[in-house]
């Protein structure tokens, strides 16, 4: 028979994502993105990311649903990204997620978005290790976390980034490079025939005395820029390959230096990379190449679970279910920015406060 059958959703941002998880094994996961409606805004907008999401939920879910050979009433829980992420979006994916679980009959959970990233890494490699240490990197965020029980314990957090994450950088200087929306993956693209050692960009917040574990990569973007301003004002063409191989190295050298530090001093063996940021190339080959040197285990999900996704949800959902959590209160809200405390989000509206005349 198996254990409960858990439901995931994610609309936190541009993608519809919708995946199926059984005793964390992944049975279906199908994602509908909106990217390339936002391509020529040079980022996501966030009223055609809640529009998208309103045509892709059902048929998303749907297909998710035909690929595991399962009808709804098969379903024994539903999880939803409940925040951090867009307003209007995360309104979207929980509205369905609420239909969902009361037109089945079955307990509703809310998830953290980023615990849903960490999740992700056990569809592959199964059960964290604990403690281990973890590096999310996206667009949005940057954060060292050292974990334990994922479900069941709050996630310590090492340190965060300060302003721009690693993904927005690779957005804003793809930006300027004249390279394509979304920055990730141009970058990379991009790096692969150019000189890594061409540009000394800076390694931000790598200095003695600085806080081993905070990121701050506003300051490297600045530092791009104002190389391909020296370039353009002496009339000389941008080389652009070289830019983008000097600006990834400099972010995974970065990432990479602190993330091994923290496994140093928190005696952890065992680093766990997740986050759209983790599909590039060169974060994954230098995070490979110092965990070998150091003896730590690196895990990686695989690309297709970097970025967002329902299947990490419905992994959060399926730990919470396995570990007796309890399930969402019906009033259950979603709160955008929310910090990373718990792996369950259970956020309730706000209660309007009496004004003059009320009782």
């Amino acid at each position: 028979m198996g254990g409960p059958v858990v439901l995931g959703i994610e609309s936190s941002c541009d993608e519809t994502g919708a995946g199926i998880v059984q005793d964390g094994r992944l049975l279906a996961h199908v994602v509908a993105s909106s990217m390339d409606e936002h391509a020529r805004f040079g980022g996501v907008v966030p009223e055609i990311a809640a529009r998208a999401h309103l045509e892709a939920f059902t048929p998303v879910v749907r297909e998710a649903l035909d690929r595991a050979g399962l009808g709804l009433g098969r379903i024994d829980a539903v999880a939803v990204t409940t925040g951090p992420g867009l307003s209007g979006a995360l309104q979207v994916g929980l509205a369905g997620a609420k239909s969902l679980a009361y037109g089945a009959g079955v307990p509703l959970y809310g998830v953290h978005h980023l615990a849903g990233h960490v999740a992700a890494d056990t569809l592959e490699h199964g059960p964290l290790p604990a403690p281990c240490v973890v590096l999310i990197v996206s667009g949005g965020h940057t954060s060292l976390l050292l974990v334990r029980d994922l479900v069941r314990e709050p996630i310590l957090h090492l340190g965060d980034t300060l302003d721009d994450a690693a993904g927005e950088c690779f957005d804003k200087v793809a930006r300027i490079l004249g390279l394509p929306y979304p920055g990730g993956p141009a970058i990379d693209r991009a790096a692969r025939e150019g000189d890594p050692r061409a540009v000394d960009f800076p390694r931000p917040l790598t200095r003695p005395g600085d806080d081993p574990y905070a990121f701050s990569f506003s300051g490297l973007k600045t530092a791009a820029a104002r190389w391909v301003e020296r370039q353009r004002l002496r009339g000389e063409e941008v080389p652009v390959a070289d830019g983008a191989a000097a600006l990834q190295e400099a972010v995974a050298d970065v990432l990479t230096r602190k993330a091994l530090a923290a496994c140093r001093a928190h005696d952890v063996r065992t680093l766990i990379v997740v986050g759209g940021v983790a599909a590039n190339s060169r974060v994954r080959g230098l995070a490979e190449e110092r965990c070998a040197a150091a003896g730590i285990e690196l895990r990686v999900p695989p690309m297709t679970l970097c970025t967002d996704n329902g299947a990490m949800i419905a992994a959060v959902g399926d730990l919470l279910v396995r570990s007796g959590a309890e399930p969402a209160p019906l009033e259950v809200s979603v709160d955008p920015s929310a910090p990373l405390e718990y792996a369950s989000l259970t956020p309730l509206p706000a209660q309007p406060s009496a004004g003059v005349g009320e009782r």
